[in-house]
């Protein structure tokens, strides 16, 4: 994948920026004009990304950022309304770009590689979706998060499914209920980011923060990853079960017995990522 570094956009800039860090793959979402709102291009230039990125042994971690005032606004409202001229009034329309959207969350959850959001600014809606889509999140201390759909007659529901894995109940609910935004700080208390920073430096602390990530195993970062996600939809009895053939598993690698062997011998593992 060619590389190309965040900068100022223009009007022939691509809407997804793509840079290589070392072992991070930084992508920039540059449509600033238009909030960083997940147009269909969008939607579907992320999850390409994130597709070639799966397989590629080089990189260890991703940060997803962005360009502009807006981390991200969610849906493009402007594309959505102009498909209410097509025959069904945009209803297979709808229903395609909920799906591709969903389809992409997923697959960040699904990437056996960490990925961290570095939020600059208001994340609002499936923006607030994509920030509880990824592992890890890290935000400016001027950054809010709203699910405001409701303001609108439209009920954020498919950004409830990432708000509600990641905040309690109760507050996920008020979110979602009054449309209200919560600031950088209150997202922290609820879990929704791990680490509130200076404005400006999100983007270097995300990337310091997947960089800390990608000194560790590739193959037991991929596998803890996938297990983490599956033994939470789990019931106890049943997580316990599938932790401790992880477990197992996880024993028999070479990269385990490396790890524990430097350990015991007090050094630095070499890790071959199996």
């Amino acid at each position: 994948m060619p590389v190309q570094t965040a900068r100022a956009p223009t009007a022939d800039a691509p809407m997804l920026l793509s840079e290589t860090i070392g072992s991070i793959r930084v992508l920039t979402l540059n449509r600033p004009e238009g909030r960083n709102s997940l147009s269909e291009g969008l939607i579907a230039e992320l999850h390409a990304a994130l597709a070639k990125i799966h397989d590629d042994a080089d990189v260890r971690a991703v940060v997803i950022a962005a360009n502009g005032a807006a981390f991200c606004a969610g849906h493009d409202m402007k594309e959505l309304s102009a498909r209410r001229a097509d025959a069904d009034r945009g209803r297979s329309y709808f229903a395609g770009i909920m799906t591709a959207c969903s389809a992409m969350m997923q697959a960040i959850v699904q990437l056996p590689k960490p990925v961290v959001a570095a939020v600059q600014a208001i994340a609002t809606a499936a923006g607030c979706q994509l920030v509880a889509s990824c592992d890890l999140a890290v935000a400016s201390e001027a950054a809010t998060f709203a699910t405001p759909g409701v303001d609108i007659g439209l009920f954020c529901s498919t950004p409830m499914v990432a708000l509600s894995r990641n905040v309690p109940r109760k507050q996920a609910m008020e979110m979602l209920l009054t449309g209200e935004p919560i600031s950088a700080s209150t997202a922290r208390q609820y879990g929704l980011v791990n680490r509130v920073v200076a404005a400006g430096t999100e983007r270097n602390a995300a990337i310091a923060l997947a960089q800390k990530v990608a000194l560790k195993s590739a193959y037991t970062v991929k596998l803890g990853k996938a297990a983490f996600y599956r033994q939470a939809e789990m019931s106890l009895v049943d997580a316990y079960r599938y932790a401790a053939e992880v477990m197992t598993e996880n024993m028999m690698a070479r990269d385990a017995e490396e790890g524990i062997g430097a350990f015991l011998e007090k050094r630095e593992p070499k890790w071959q990522d199996r």
